[in-house]
């Protein structure tokens, strides 16, 4: 398989044996086989793919997803928008709400002729939208933000405003669309709740474009999706376009929600034990929060896998073993269910599977990328490193 490497990638060290721990290691093997999977179930569902490139926020890492030539995407992001905009990309959704010290940008992407939209749920929002389209002469393609669940951000299909919005930005040519996201998806703990999650995301993302057809306003894009009800839905008629993000690598959040397997996690940290308190039962690494970021995301489920998982450099999980504290530059790791703490000897490294893949990639600035089909008698070999966008 050929990999390809960041054009700034540093001198490569030949395993995982040789770089200066903690340091993000990618599966370019696993993270394929769960774009693969989804691309497939687009597909089948006959809509299209806009995948959200927040959580590897890497060109190379998004070239695994459309057989190397630029899709569209959704980014969270300015910094990532540009930074795809000067890969090639040009249709691109900004799917966090607008505000108008951002405008600049946006209308700066759009001059270079990139599909920029961006999100919105207020007739504020949409008012001074408007304005800046009409001033600087070109449209801002606009989606309205659409509330399927009282997680976050956006307008209820059937509140009185909706309308209203629509009529602003269609008057000034920047109305595009809905979008919705299903947030509460990722406290849906089986498979029928998600199911419901994804049904109730889709009927009220078409529920809200109708409204505004009724309206006499075009809708020519109805979005939905979260990396849980992009995996349980079954019927998207009257969607155009299916989103999501953390499936390219998964987490420990998706694995307790039965989304994917913990073999499917595609990122992992790699950390060095530097101590022992045996009369705590504690492993000490060099891999603390900020390695692994805060996120306690499986706290809430019915298994709370600490701060992650715990490999051998293989990717082994060691049984019972988990990281159950975190300080700034330090990671506890302790034996759970009655497993025995196996013996570790300063130096030896291991791998960290995270609860929350965005956050955890977060922490670095790219990644080491390995092929885990790749057998050797020595630890993993490092084929490439792929850098991440930071900033906003």
């Amino acid at each position: 398989m050929n990999i390809p490497a960041s054009a700034n990638c540093p001198d490569l060290a030949g395993t995982l044996a040789d770089p200066d721990t903690p340091f993000a290691v990618v599966d370019i093997h696993k993270t394929r086989r769960n774009v693969e999977r989804l691309a497939a179930r687009a597909d089948r569902l006959g809509v299209a793919l806009r995948p959200h490139v927040k959580t590897a926020k890497s060109l190379d890492v998004a070239r695994l997803l459309h057989d190397d030539t630029p899709c569209p995407v959704t980014v969270s992001t300015l910094a990532e928008a540009e930074t795809f905009a000067d890969g090639g990309y040009t249709d691109i959704t900004y799917a966090v709400g607008i505000d108008p010290h951002k405008l600049p940008r946006v209308l700066a992407l759009l001059r270079r002729g990139v599909t920029l939209r961006v999100l919105l749920d207020s007739t504020e929002q949409a008012a001074f939208v408007a304005e800046a389209a009409r001033q600087a002469g070109l449209p801002i393609p606009t989606q309205v933000e659409i509330d399927c669940d009282g997680h976050r951000g956006g307008v209820r299909p059937d509140a009185p405003a909706l309308p209203e919005i629509g009529r602003i930005l269609h008057d000034a040519g920047c109305l595009d669309g809905v979008l919705t996201h299903a947030g509460e998806s990722y406290f849906a703990t089986t498979a029928e709740e998600q199911r419901l999650a994804a049904k109730n995301e889709r009927d009220t993302a078409v529920a809200a474009a109708e409204r505004l057809r009724t309206a006499g306003l075009p809708v020519a894009t109805v979005s939905v999706g979260s990396t849980p009800t992009a995996h349980a839905v079954d019927d998207l008629t009257g969607v155009t376009e299916l989103r999501a993000g953390n499936y390219v690598f998964f987490d420990l959040v998706m694995a307790g929600l039965g989304v994917c397997h913990i073999e499917d996690l595609a990122l992992s940290v790699v950390v060095t034990v530097i101590g022992h308190r045996p009369e705590h039962g504690w492993i000490i690494t060099d891999g603390g929060w900020m390695a692994m970021s805060r996120d306690r995301g499986t706290a809430a489920q019915a298994q709370d896998q600490g701060y992650g998982l715990v490999t051998d450099l293989d990717g082994n999980l060691i049984p019972g073993l988990v990281m159950t504290a975190a300080s700034q530059e330090h990671g506890t790791l302790t034996a759970r269910d009655g497993a025995r703490l196996p013996e570790l000897r300063i130096g030896t490294r291991l791998r960290i599977l995270p609860n929350h893949a965005c956050a955890t990639a977060a922490q670095h600035h790219g990644y080491h990328v390995i092929d885990g089909t790749r057998t050797t008698d020595t630890a993993p070999a490092i084929q490439a490193y792929w850098e991440r966008v930071t900033g906003w």
